[in-house]
Protein backbone atom coordinates (compact mmCIF):
# COMPACT_ATOMS: atom_id res chain seq x y z
CA UNK A 1 0.00 0.00 0.00
CA UNK A 2 1.83 3.08 -1.28
CA UNK A 3 2.69 5.64 1.92
CA UNK A 4 0.60 9.01 1.66
CA UNK A 5 2.42 12.51 3.24
CA UNK A 6 0.75 15.67 3.66
CA UNK A 7 2.90 18.60 3.49
CA UNK A 8 2.05 21.95 5.06
CA UNK A 9 3.63 24.94 3.19
CA UNK A 10 4.79 22.79 0.79
CA UNK A 11 5.55 25.40 -1.84
CA UNK A 12 7.83 27.50 -0.25
CA UNK A 13 11.74 27.27 0.40
CA UNK A 14 12.83 24.68 2.54
CA UNK A 15 8.95 23.58 1.44
CA UNK A 16 9.73 22.36 -1.89
CA UNK A 17 12.72 20.52 -0.78
CA UNK A 18 10.55 18.88 1.41
CA UNK A 19 8.93 18.04 -1.27
CA UNK A 20 10.75 16.66 -3.66
CA UNK A 21 12.91 14.53 -0.83
CA UNK A 22 9.58 12.97 0.52
CA UNK A 23 8.63 11.90 -3.44
CA UNK A 24 12.23 10.34 -3.99
CA UNK A 25 11.50 7.78 -1.46
CA UNK A 26 8.41 6.59 -2.36
CA UNK A 27 5.77 8.58 -0.92
CA UNK A 28 2.69 9.83 -2.40
CA UNK A 29 2.40 13.66 -1.38
CA UNK A 30 -0.12 16.23 -0.83
CA UNK A 31 1.07 19.78 -0.86
CA UNK A 32 -1.13 21.69 1.60
CA UNK A 33 -0.96 25.00 0.24
CA UNK A 34 -2.72 28.60 0.39
CA UNK A 35 -1.19 29.97 -2.99
CA UNK A 36 -3.06 26.90 -5.20
CA UNK A 37 -1.82 28.81 -8.15
CA UNK A 38 1.80 29.13 -7.25
CA UNK A 39 1.81 25.44 -5.53
CA UNK A 40 0.04 23.39 -8.74
CA UNK A 41 2.57 25.16 -11.15
CA UNK A 42 5.18 24.04 -8.42
CA UNK A 43 3.53 20.70 -8.21
CA UNK A 44 3.28 20.00 -12.46
CA UNK A 45 6.92 20.59 -12.63
CA UNK A 46 7.66 17.86 -10.07
CA UNK A 47 5.60 15.14 -11.53
CA UNK A 48 7.56 15.40 -14.47
CA UNK A 49 10.28 14.03 -12.27
CA UNK A 50 8.30 12.07 -9.82
CA UNK A 51 5.56 10.64 -12.67
CA UNK A 52 2.34 12.07 -10.62
CA UNK A 53 3.29 11.27 -7.38
CA UNK A 54 2.22 14.85 -6.11
CA UNK A 55 -0.99 16.78 -5.92
CA UNK A 56 -2.17 19.84 -4.33
CA UNK A 57 -4.89 20.40 -1.96
CA UNK A 58 -5.91 23.93 -0.64
CA UNK A 59 -5.10 24.55 3.13
CA UNK A 60 -5.37 27.95 4.73
CA UNK A 61 -4.10 27.50 8.21
CA UNK A 62 -5.67 31.02 9.24
CA UNK A 63 -9.54 29.47 8.69
CA UNK A 64 -10.55 26.33 10.58
CA UNK A 65 -13.14 26.49 7.90
CA UNK A 66 -10.34 25.70 4.97
CA UNK A 67 -8.42 23.35 7.30
CA UNK A 68 -12.30 21.67 7.74
CA UNK A 69 -12.39 21.20 3.98
CA UNK A 70 -9.01 20.16 3.45
CA UNK A 71 -9.59 17.04 5.89
CA UNK A 72 -12.37 16.41 4.61
CA UNK A 73 -10.85 16.07 1.37
CA UNK A 74 -8.10 13.62 2.55
CA UNK A 75 -10.26 11.54 4.01
CA UNK A 76 -12.44 11.60 0.90
CA UNK A 77 -9.13 10.90 -1.21
CA UNK A 78 -7.13 8.34 1.38
CA UNK A 79 -7.47 5.74 4.15
CA UNK A 80 -4.57 6.49 6.05
CA UNK A 81 -1.77 8.77 6.62
CA UNK A 82 1.47 8.07 7.05
CA UNK A 83 3.63 11.13 6.93
CA UNK A 84 2.67 14.97 8.09
CA UNK A 85 5.17 17.88 7.87
CA UNK A 86 4.16 20.84 9.19
CA UNK A 87 6.36 22.99 7.87
CA UNK A 88 4.38 26.42 6.83
CA UNK A 89 4.77 29.48 8.69
CA UNK A 90 4.47 33.01 9.17
CA UNK A 91 6.38 36.35 10.27
CA UNK A 92 3.48 39.23 10.31
CA UNK A 93 5.01 42.12 9.58
CA UNK A 94 1.59 43.62 10.83
CA UNK A 95 -0.63 42.70 13.69
CA UNK A 96 -3.83 40.96 11.44
CA UNK A 97 -6.36 38.77 12.63
CA UNK A 98 -6.81 35.15 11.15
CA UNK A 99 -10.77 34.69 9.75
CA UNK A 100 -11.36 33.31 13.23
CA UNK A 101 -10.30 36.55 15.00
CA UNK A 102 -6.77 35.21 16.06
CA UNK A 103 -3.45 36.82 16.49
CA UNK A 104 -2.22 35.56 12.34
CA UNK A 105 1.52 34.65 13.55
CA UNK A 106 0.00 32.15 16.50
CA UNK A 107 -3.00 31.52 14.31
CA UNK A 108 -0.76 29.80 11.30
CA UNK A 109 2.33 28.66 13.07
CA UNK A 110 0.77 26.81 15.82
CA UNK A 111 -2.83 27.04 16.47
CA UNK A 112 -3.92 26.13 12.41
CA UNK A 113 -1.12 23.03 12.53
CA UNK A 114 -2.81 22.33 16.29
CA UNK A 115 -6.15 21.76 14.50
CA UNK A 116 -5.32 20.00 11.59
CA UNK A 117 -2.83 17.79 13.50
CA UNK A 118 -5.65 16.81 16.12
CA UNK A 119 -7.88 15.95 13.03
CA UNK A 120 -5.49 13.60 10.98
CA UNK A 121 -4.02 11.44 13.74
CA UNK A 122 -7.21 9.11 13.50
CA UNK A 123 -5.83 8.32 9.62
CA UNK A 124 -2.54 7.66 11.33
CA UNK A 125 -1.24 4.13 11.35
CA UNK A 126 1.55 2.63 13.61
CA UNK A 127 4.96 3.73 12.88
CA UNK A 128 3.59 7.17 11.47
CA UNK A 129 5.30 10.23 11.94
CA UNK A 130 4.53 14.09 12.24
CA UNK A 131 7.40 16.79 12.52
CA UNK A 132 6.51 19.87 13.74
CA UNK A 133 9.06 23.19 12.17
CA UNK A 134 10.00 24.64 15.06
CA UNK A 135 12.85 27.67 15.37
CA UNK A 136 15.87 28.77 18.00
CA UNK A 137 13.43 31.58 19.13
CA UNK A 138 11.17 29.76 21.06
CA UNK A 139 14.19 29.84 23.27
CA UNK A 140 12.32 33.69 23.81
CA UNK A 141 8.57 32.83 23.71
CA UNK A 142 6.26 33.18 26.86
CA UNK A 143 3.12 31.76 26.84
CA UNK A 144 0.52 34.57 28.08
CA UNK A 145 -3.29 34.24 29.02
CA UNK A 146 -3.41 37.15 25.84
CA UNK A 147 -1.79 34.76 23.45
CA UNK A 148 -3.76 34.63 21.04
CA UNK A 149 -5.13 37.90 20.73
CA UNK A 150 -5.03 40.15 17.81
CA UNK A 151 -3.07 43.65 19.21
CA UNK A 152 -3.05 47.14 17.99
CA UNK A 153 0.09 47.92 15.98
CA UNK A 154 1.37 50.00 19.13
CA UNK A 155 1.80 46.74 20.81
CA UNK A 156 2.77 44.74 18.07
CA UNK A 157 5.88 42.72 17.90
CA UNK A 158 6.43 40.60 15.04
CA UNK A 159 9.57 38.26 16.90
CA UNK A 160 7.70 38.44 19.95
CA UNK A 161 4.80 36.68 18.26
CA UNK A 162 7.26 34.21 15.94
CA UNK A 163 8.84 33.46 18.75
CA UNK A 164 5.14 32.75 21.13
CA UNK A 165 3.87 30.88 18.65
CA UNK A 166 7.19 28.67 17.80
CA UNK A 167 7.19 27.76 21.85
CA UNK A 168 3.44 26.92 21.51
CA UNK A 169 4.56 24.60 18.49
CA UNK A 170 7.56 23.31 20.55
CA UNK A 171 4.90 22.26 23.73
CA UNK A 172 2.28 20.83 21.70
CA UNK A 173 4.82 18.44 20.12
CA UNK A 174 5.92 17.17 23.66
CA UNK A 175 2.22 16.73 24.53
CA UNK A 176 1.38 14.98 21.28
CA UNK A 177 4.26 12.49 21.61
CA UNK A 178 3.05 11.81 24.92
CA UNK A 179 -0.41 10.87 23.97
CA UNK A 180 0.32 9.10 20.27
CA UNK A 181 3.20 7.08 22.04
CA UNK A 182 1.18 4.14 22.65
CA UNK A 183 -0.36 4.49 19.04
CA UNK A 184 3.26 3.95 17.77
CA UNK A 185 3.08 7.39 16.05
CA UNK A 186 6.51 9.28 16.27
CA UNK A 187 5.71 13.31 17.30
CA UNK A 188 9.14 15.48 17.19
CA UNK A 189 10.20 18.67 15.76
CA UNK A 190 13.09 20.71 14.15
CA UNK A 191 14.63 24.06 14.24
CA UNK A 192 16.46 24.79 10.54
CA UNK A 193 17.92 27.47 11.64
CA UNK A 194 18.33 30.80 10.11
CA UNK A 195 17.43 30.23 6.40
CA UNK A 196 17.41 31.87 3.28
CA UNK A 197 13.27 31.89 2.47
CA UNK A 198 10.99 35.26 1.83
CA UNK A 199 10.19 34.61 5.91
CA UNK A 200 12.90 36.95 7.26
CA UNK A 201 12.41 39.69 4.50
CA UNK A 202 10.94 43.25 6.44
CA UNK A 203 8.92 44.79 4.27
CA UNK A 204 11.31 47.46 3.94
CA UNK A 205 12.87 48.01 0.26
CA UNK A 206 16.17 49.13 1.26
CA UNK A 207 16.68 46.63 4.11
CA UNK A 208 15.16 43.84 2.54
CA UNK A 209 18.01 44.34 -0.56
CA UNK A 210 20.95 45.12 1.85
CA UNK A 211 19.65 41.67 3.41
CA UNK A 212 20.22 40.28 -0.07
CA UNK A 213 23.57 40.89 -0.69
CA UNK A 214 25.21 40.80 2.84
CA UNK A 215 23.01 38.53 4.71
CA UNK A 216 21.97 35.90 2.51
CA UNK A 217 24.93 34.64 1.16
CA UNK A 218 26.34 33.57 4.99
CA UNK A 219 23.19 31.87 6.07
CA UNK A 220 21.54 28.38 5.46
CA UNK A 221 20.38 27.67 1.96
CA UNK A 222 16.63 25.91 1.55
CA UNK A 223 17.78 22.80 0.80
CA UNK A 224 20.07 22.62 4.40
CA UNK A 225 17.38 24.13 6.29
CA UNK A 226 15.17 20.82 5.45
CA UNK A 227 17.50 18.41 6.13
CA UNK A 228 16.79 18.06 10.04
CA UNK A 229 13.02 17.61 9.37
CA UNK A 230 13.49 15.34 6.69
CA UNK A 231 16.38 13.62 8.99
CA UNK A 232 13.66 13.21 11.11
CA UNK A 233 10.84 12.33 8.86
CA UNK A 234 12.53 9.76 6.68
CA UNK A 235 15.67 7.96 8.13
CA UNK A 236 14.67 4.30 9.00
CA UNK A 237 16.31 3.03 11.83
CA UNK A 238 15.43 6.92 14.18
CA UNK A 239 12.92 5.72 17.13
CA UNK A 240 12.46 8.84 18.91
CA UNK A 241 9.74 10.93 19.61
CA UNK A 242 9.18 14.24 21.75
CA UNK A 243 12.49 15.58 20.58
CA UNK A 244 13.77 18.61 18.78
CA UNK A 245 16.25 18.41 16.42
CA UNK A 246 18.35 21.07 14.93
CA UNK A 247 21.74 19.88 12.60
CA UNK A 248 20.27 16.25 12.21
CA UNK A 249 21.46 15.95 16.37
CA UNK A 250 19.33 16.16 19.31
CA UNK A 251 18.55 19.56 21.00
CA UNK A 252 19.08 19.39 24.97
CA UNK A 253 15.73 20.56 26.39
CA UNK A 254 15.69 21.86 29.70
CA UNK A 255 13.68 20.55 32.19
CA UNK A 256 12.78 23.69 33.66
CA UNK A 257 11.18 24.41 30.15
CA UNK A 258 9.73 21.37 29.97
CA UNK A 259 7.91 21.24 33.40
CA UNK A 260 7.35 25.02 32.76
CA UNK A 261 3.23 25.58 33.82
CA UNK A 262 3.03 27.65 30.69
CA UNK A 263 2.86 24.50 28.67
CA UNK A 264 -0.36 23.16 30.94
CA UNK A 265 -1.78 26.28 30.55
CA UNK A 266 -1.30 26.58 26.63
CA UNK A 267 -2.86 23.33 26.53
CA UNK A 268 -5.85 24.55 28.71
CA UNK A 269 -6.12 27.67 26.83
CA UNK A 270 -6.14 26.12 23.02
CA UNK A 271 -8.74 23.36 23.82
CA UNK A 272 -10.80 26.52 24.87
CA UNK A 273 -10.30 28.80 21.73
CA UNK A 274 -10.60 25.49 19.72
CA UNK A 275 -13.85 24.76 21.47
CA UNK A 276 -15.04 28.38 20.38
CA UNK A 277 -13.82 28.86 17.08
CA UNK A 278 -15.89 25.07 16.27
CA UNK A 279 -18.67 25.89 17.77
CA UNK A 280 -19.03 29.79 16.18
CA UNK A 281 -18.57 27.90 12.94
CA UNK A 282 -21.71 25.70 13.52
CA UNK A 283 -23.56 28.71 14.46
CA UNK A 284 -22.95 30.45 10.73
Amino acid sequence: MKKIAIITGADGGMGQEHTKAVAHAGYEVVMACRDIKKAQSICNELNQQFNQTISVIELDLASFLSINHFVQEIKNRYSHVDLLLNNAGTLCHYPEPTKDGIENTVGVNYLGHYYLTKQLVELMPHGSRIVNMVSLTYRYGKISDKLFEAVDIKHFNRFTAYSNSKLALLYFTLDAAEELKSRGIAVNCADPGIVSTNIIRMGNVIIDKMCDWFFRPIIKKPKTGAATMLFLALTTDLNVTGQCYANNKQVHLKEKLIKNPQRQQLKIQTDKIIAQITENLKLC
